[in-house]
């Protein structure tokens, strides 16, 4: 077989899809359900914290925000306003850091 009939393999590094994917619209939220009641005051308060931080991080990781020392407390608070969440605190853009560290 002649070399120019052979296909190179892509890198697994390049996409292989035949067209590019819009990923400018976000995909529609999953149905809420209530949370678990009788835990305490404490828990739902963590539990809706981790939930705010992932929102944000998979934003920041869409807006090519890919490592921490990108994602200033400025950069997650304006990415905050721009998918419509309240501002984060301080805590909340420490765990969106902790996040966006992890996922390497």
């Amino acid at each position: 077989m002649p070399a120019a009939a052979v296909k190179p393999k892509p890198l697994p590094t390049q996409s292989t899809a035949k067209r590019p994917v819009l990923l400018d619209l976000p995909c529609t939220p999953v149905a809420k359900r209530p949370l678990p009641p009788g835990r305490p005051r404490e828990w739902y308060i963590s539990h809706n914290r981790r939930l705010k931080a992932m929102r944000l991080a998979i934003a920041l990781l869409d807006s090519g925000v890919y490592v921490p020392n990108q994602a200033r407390d400025e950069t997650i608070r304006s990415t905050a306003e721009l998918i419509g969440v309240h501002p984060p605190s301080d805590s909340t853009c420490h765990m969106v850091r902790a996040l966006l560290r992890y996922t390497r």
